[in-house]
């Protein structure tokens, strides 16, 4: 009786019969192998997106040669902003950053949402920044918005059309490398970085899916479900996500991504009934849910923005000045290879090129559209394009550099806040995926077809892009930074966290002093400098703020090269403005334009200079 009750007690475990980990080399061998797995599950988007990164890279090999003695040539001063911006946002990982800082503009400070502050892109490449510096990070950036942007589209098109993978990869390379694309490289991290808009479509395609009961079927697969509940709930939450990110990096992309999606649902709306009436209520409720998360998160730096210190609410460009000629549409960009350097009097300039697409893929475009007929996703492509082309025109339409006097759309949208914050030239930014989604479509459909309409669009296709296919990026040669900064010797005039004034003082024409403190990790304040605040008539939008006289002065004589007289008024001016600067310490580089005459103005205002290395300063 007790061996038959004990043979049912189970057995205490021994260290034999427990559980045993995984022996290191086991374990290292199994995520091996699943990293192996997945390389050659996914190898041929690895290659397309190893194959945009190398397009990229060759686009950029120029600043790549020398990223902290070489520029952008076309756009030097936005260069010096951002990279002071990346140094700004690198000091987070320093325990030091908030949503306005006092490193530029002593005493008031910048805020630094008002701003194109490109915050999360400075917060994810931090580390970069603070061990190897802003410029190399800027370069990084440069190379990493197109090559992602690219891939981006890329991974949607052949994921969520399902398309044939080269028809994919026309049009990632068309949205990536885009005319406007590669024009907007030249030093505008915020409008380039457009990795997050595919992520975000994608997010609004899976809930519409989600919200369409005949798009999902039952376990049996014969009868319609209702809409995916919790896939509507992942998708609102993935959008509010993505939404909230992109504000941190460019709200002008975000925002043009959005009315761009508008205007394609209103079409499948009116298009679409069917879909409408099947799937609209849960689409709606679930959008909802996803504006009301984002507003959340966003309220407080959405406020800080517009209502905060030093906020701005109204946009500073004029949209007049800012707007896309006609014939530009037409036009091939001059930073194309075959572009023409007369083209360029069609725009406000080299960072603005973003309506050169060349009459070719007009043709291409309007031919793919009629081929595909009346889907409902083609029409909407095609309204996309007509509303976003047309804004892009301003309140009036020119062309050939001559007000024709006939209104564009755009001036439904002037002076409307926020709205008019967004330029309108750049609203042909939207264009280009649209254009790609049509191509895309219309080659995978040849691609299937016959042999004579395969042919026949993949020539025309080809005739079209060819001459959009870009040449690198045009860079020059800058000076180096001080000696005085690079080797820490600043710290011997201003404590960390201080205020030093560079001479001349930065400008937003001139702001190359502020290399200085990008050099130093922004370490340091400076007065004056590059950036957006309320320092207009009224507390507008201004580009910087209004010299102080003595920065008059200084600026006078760095330009001119003559001595000032400088006298007791001078010299109490200048002591007020140093003290309404909370500054430690003027500093004046010897390699300075007209430095001997700058050095004796400044004795003459300050007293008798100390020399450290390549830089005169005065303890002030």
């Amino acid at each position: 009786m007790v061996e038959a009750v004990s043979s049912h007690v189970p057995m205490a475990p021994t260290d034999d019969m427990a559980p045993q980990p995984d022996h290191p080399v086991t374990g290292a061998r199994r995520q091996l192998t699943q990293v192996t797995r997945a390389v050659v599950r996914y190898q041929a988007d690895l290659l397309v997106g190893l194959f945009f990164a190398a397009f990229a890279a060759v686009l950029t090999h120029r600043l790549w040669a020398d990223p902290t003695g070489l520029v952008l040539a076309l756009n030097p001063e936005d260069q010096v902003l951002y990279e002071w911006f990346l140094a700004i946002d690198a000091r987070a990982l320093l325990g030091d950053f908030g949503l306005s800082t006092d490193r530029l503009n002593a005493p008031d400070g910048v805020n630094l949402m008002a701003n194109t502050s490109v915050i999360a892109l400075g917060l994810l490449f931090a580390p970069v920044t603070l061990l190897f510096g802003a410029p190399v990070t800027f370069a990084l950036l440069v190379t990493v918005n197109l090559a992602g942007t690219a891939t981006a589209w890329y991974l949607l098109f052949s994921r969520t059309t399902r398309v044939h993978r080269g028809a994919a990869m026309l049009g990632g390379a068309l949205c990536g490398f885009a005319p406007g694309m590669v024009s907007q490289s030249n030093s505008h991290l915020h409008m380039t970085a457009q990795w997050l808009p595919p992520v975000i479509v994608w997010l609004v395609v899976r809930l519409l899916r989600a919200a369409d009961p005949t798009a999902i079927r039952s376990r049996s697969g014969d009868t319609p479900a209702g809409p995916d509940r919790r896939r509507l709930t992942t998708s609102a939450m993935g959008i509010a996500a993505a939404v909230s990110v992109q504000v941190f990096i460019g709200e002008e992309v975000l925002f043009l991504t959005a009315l761009t999606l508008l205007v394609m649902s209103l079409t499948v709306i009116t298009v679409d009934r069917d879909l409408t009436r099947r799937a609209l209520p849960a689409f709606a409720g679930a959008m909802t849910l996803a504006t009301g998360t984002a507003l959340l998160v966003l309220a407080r730096p959405l406020w800080f923005q517009f209502a905060g210190p030093l906020g701005v609410a109204d946009g500073m460009f004029s949209p007049h000045y800012f707007s896309a000629d006609l014939s530009s549409w037409s036009a091939i960009s001059p930073l194309s290879l075959v572009g023409d350097e007369r083209s360029a009097q069609l725009s406000t300039g080299p960072a603005e090129y973003n309506t050169f697409l060349g009459w070719p893929l007009l043709v291409v475009t309007v031919g793919c559209a009629v081929w595909l007929g009346r889907r409902p996703l083609v029409l909407a492509c095609t309204a996309g394009i007509l509303v976003m082309g047309t804004l892009s025109l301003g309140p009036e339409v020119v062309l050939d550099r001559d007000g024709t006097g006939l209104p564009g759309p755009y001036a439904l949208l002037d002076g409307l806040p926020v709205v008019d914050g967004a330029l309108p030239t750049r609203f042909a930014l939207a264009v280009p995926p649209l254009i790609a989604t049509l191509l895309v479509l219309a080659v995978d459909r040849a691609l299937r077809g016959t042999v004579r309409a395969r042919r026949l669009t993949l020539t025309a296709v080809a005739v079209a892009m060819v001459p959009l296919i870009p040449a690198p990026l045009p860079t020059a040669h800058r000076p180096p930074v001080p000696e005085f900064i690079t080797a820490g010797h600043w710290q011997n005039c201003v404590k960390p966290g201080g205020v030093l004034v560079p001479v001349p003082l930065a400008t937003p024409k001139e702001p190359w002093p502020m290399r200085w403190a990008t050099a130093a990790n922004a370490e340091f304040s400076m007065p004056q400098g590059f950036f957006i605040g309320p320092h207009g008539r009224g507390g507008s939008a201004a580009m910087g703020v209004a010299p102080r006289p003595t920065a008059v002065l200084l600026a006078n004589v760095a330009r001119s090269g003559l001595r000032p007289v400088v006298g007791d008024e001078q010299r109490r001016g200048a002591t007020a403005d140093v003290e309404h600067w909370g500054a430690s310490c003027v500093v004046l580089a010897a390699d300075t334009p007209h430095a001997d005459s700058l050095r004796l103005t400044l004795e003459a205002l300050h007293g008798p200079s100390t020399r450290i290395a390549d830089a005169w300063f005065w303890r002030v």
